[in-house]
């Protein structure tokens, strides 16, 4: 499938879209979906949902889902279903890679949190104290407010992304810590932080102090072998105008720089993106790599694996009688399930990384949602307390159709944040 290459207004809009968006409109059969209870607590689903499931997916023009479940705090059920890339007709299976979008960053926020466990970062000293990158502005003084907890609860004050950053400065459009502004921006400024205080490049870090003990082994935030092998092609919804793939476009043009230069792209920092920026704008159309974080792995937005991943990573989230070393305290895991910024004051919160929806005066769900491209729609789930999680990807911008029905008809909950 050829897709026309974006504007870069376009370019960097997609990365914007997540949990907490505009919901498509729904079809009356989304109610009766999810019309009563299930019997059965556990969330696998049904044999019912999984034989609607083909009618929805061509309904939203959505090619390839997966879908994982976590049960008692552990991976339980996961599938594929529908079609990897439309042209070969090769089918979603257990290596497929999906675009996890904003996904990424209660992921990001787990790494970060584990920097805090260790000493290493702070949630409330500002991001300046660590690093202030050269394209902050200069006259902004609420810059030097904003703090870690600001970026993970999304109230830094900072825009979700600017439209031309290899011009534009960055600055705020609201005062730090008073509300809530969605920013991809904020992510990739403690992204810097993260490799100042580490000394390694993002995907380099999340490999070892995540993906590896998680058993995360098809997951990264660049590119590598297993992702040009087995990554999904998402398409666009029915009607929509094709815009560039972005990520997907975008590293397999950058594979052979990091080849010629020896460094792989996982461990490529800001400023092997630097050196970098001229060559990978002579071997692109115009306008997809503008400045050097077109280059990086993205704290935001990048993350790609396969459903059953990810779903490793929420059983983390869960409550366990024995943590491992690697993974955050039982405080700090309950600090990012605990609200820090309401939304919809006594319904819907902001957490550290996940946002979190009242079920009743005891329990609370977190969850996140994203959108790349116009392309991949994903949605992750969880019930700490409980110890069951649900993650849903799709290969079609159409797929906030699917994956709220799935979501509906799994839990037997028609989720508040599927109105905002």
């Amino acid at each position: 499938m050829h897709a026309t290459v974006a504007d870069p207004i376009h370019r960097r809009r997609f990365l914007a879209a997540a949990a907490g968006g505009a919901a498509l409109a729904l079809l009356p059969a989304a109610g009766r979906a999810a019309a009563r209870m299930r019997d059965d607590p556990r969330w696998i689903p049904s044999d019912a949902l999984l034989a609607a499931l083909p009618e929805w997916m061509r309904a939203f023009g959505v090619p390839g889902v997966a879908i994982a479940v976590v049960d008692q705090g552990e991976l339980a059920w996961h599938r594929g279903f529908g079609v990897a890339d439309v042209d070969s007709g090769a089918p979603v299976d257990a290596d497929s890679v999906f675009e996890c979008a904003s996904l990424s960053k209660p992921v990001f926020a787990y790494l970060v949190l584990q920097l805090v466990d260790a000493g290493a970062l702070a949630l409330d000293r500002p991001l300046v104290d660590y690093h202030r990158p050269d394209f902050l502005a200069d006259d902004d003084p609420q810059l030097a407010r904003i703090t870690v907890r600001d970026v993970l609860r999304h109230s830094s004050g900072l825009p979700g992304w600017r439209a031309h950053p290899d011009r534009d400065p960055l600055r705020t459009i609201a005062e730090p810590g008073q509300r809530v502004d969605y920013s991809g921006e904020a992510f990739f400024w403690l992204q810097r932080v993260v490799e100042t205080v580490t000394g390694q490049a993002l995907d380099q870090w999340a490999q070892q102090h995540l993906f590896g003990p998680a058993g995360m082994h098809g997951s990264t935030y660049t590119w590598n072998a297993h992702a040009a092998r087995h990554s999904v092609t998402g398409v666009p919804a029915p009607g929509a105008r094709p815009v560039v793939q972005t990520f997907r476009a975008q590293w397999p043009l950058l594979q052979p720089l990091a080849e010629a230069s020896g460094k792989p792209l996982a461990a490529w920092t800001w400023d092997d993106a630097v050196r970098a920026l001229p060559q990978a704008q002579a071997a692109a159309p115009a306008g997809m790599f503008v400045w050097p974080g077109d280059l990086l792995a993205n704290a935001a937005a990048s993350l790609r694996g396969p459903v059953q991943d990810y779903a490793r990573f929420i059983a983390h989230i869960m409550r366990h009688p024995v943590r491992q070393d690697w993974e955050i305290g039982e405080a700090t895991r309950q600090a990012m399930l605990t609200p820090q910024l309401a939304v919809r004051p006594g319904w819907l919160d902001k957490g550290l990384g996940w946002n979190l929806e009242r079920i009743d005066a005891d329990t609370r769900w977190f969850f996140h949602g994203g959108a790349n491209a116009g392309r991949y729609k994903t949605f992750a789930v969880g019930d700490p307390w409980h110890g069951r999680g649900l993650v849903v990807m799709t290969s079609g911008g159409g797929g906030t159709g699917v994956y709220q029905r799935i979501v509906r008809a799994a839990t037997g909950r028609d989720m508040l944040a599927f109105d905002l």
